[in-house]
């Protein structure tokens, strides 16, 4: 019996403490709700997202280090070619479409800039590639995605410059919802181009997960290789609640996940369609799309 109980009849608590004396039964009470008090922790981290496996899932996720960005090519040939040459290498490379219509090519997840640096110079050195832009982690920026550029300095001046009195601005910081966006536009500038990079092989192409993997490489996000893989990690979003950026997944069932897209608002989403095919974008009530739709992830 529960002497803790606060239902039973007092004459009842009276009766069962006087051969406990007043001090043992106080100390039995205390005993009893020290033990509720256990139990309801328990049950707590049973309910907990780390038990449910929603910190399983945040596991496959990483923050992208120092990468290597090089060339700016007009024609997308010419960053093929160069993928291509590092691919042989064994080197995870692909190329990417940036804001000013330019093309570059971009690879390596390094934890300091140093050894970034390190692997660039010894690809000059082996006339792998020629000059190079080491690509510093995603920091704090505003929704708009600004590219790296190069500034010219300031000519030198005999007049002695006046006293200026620095403002300290502050940088605003990156919230999800604004990297969510910056994804969607990200995958929309790949629209158009060929669907044969980033691969195991470059010219036989990748598949719609490498694609994925290199839009969110370039926002500053490591997620898994394959659909499967992606669809492990991240949190679970609601076909009617799907943002910008967004992973929108497609199979026969949740094991046979066989193609993922970008979504990019109004029901739309970015994806590489089959190997030799261009990038495009297609929309979720599609008669191929709907039967196929078996859920969506968020990163951000």
């Amino acid at each position: 019996m529960d002497l803790s109980d606060s239902t039973l009849p007092g004459c009842l608590l009276e009766n069962l403490a006087k051969p406990m004396g007043r001090v043992g039964f106080y100390r039995y009470k205390e005993i009893e709700m020290l033990k509720n008090i256990r139990l309801s922790i328990v049950c707590l981290l049973l309910l907990s997202p780390a038990a449910t496996g929603c910190a399983a899932q945040r596991a496959g996720l990483k923050d992208i280090g120092f990468a290597i960005q090089v060339g700016a090519f007009s024609e997308v040939k010419n960053a093929e070619r160069l993928t291509k040459k590092l691919q042989k290498k064994g080197i995870q490379a692909f190329y990417f479409k940036r804001e000013n219509g330019i093309y570059a090519v971009r690879f390596g997840d390094f934890a300091r800039k140093e050894d970034a640096s390190r692997t660039a110079r010894k690809l000059v050195k082996d006339s792998t590639i020629s000059s190079y832009f080491i690509a510093a982690p995603q920091q704090d920026m505003s929704a708009s995605h600004r590219e790296p550029s190069l500034e010219k300095a300031p000519a030198p001046s005999l007049r002695k410059p006046a006293a200026v009195v620095k403002k300290r601005e502050q940088e605003p910081r990156r919230e999800k919802s604004d990297m969510g966006a910056i994804a969607a536009r990200t995958a929309e500038r790949f629209v158009g181009i060929p669907y044969r990079w980033g691969g195991d092989t470059v010219v036989e192409g990748m598949d719609c997960s490498g694609f994925v993997r290199a839009v969110y490489n370039l926002c500053g996000v490591n997620i898994p290789r394959t659909s499967r893989e992606q669809y492990r990690v991240g949190d679970v979003v609601a076909k009617d609640e799907l943002k910008d950026g967004d992973l929108v997944f497609f199979g026969s069932s949740l094991d046979e996940i066989t193609h993922v897209g970008i979504f990019v608002g109004s029901g739309r989403f970015v994806h590489a369609p089959r190997r030799g095919d261009d990038i495009k974008v297609s929309t979720l009530d599609e008669t191929y799309f709907l039967k196929r739709f078996v859920g969506a992830k968020r990163y951000f």
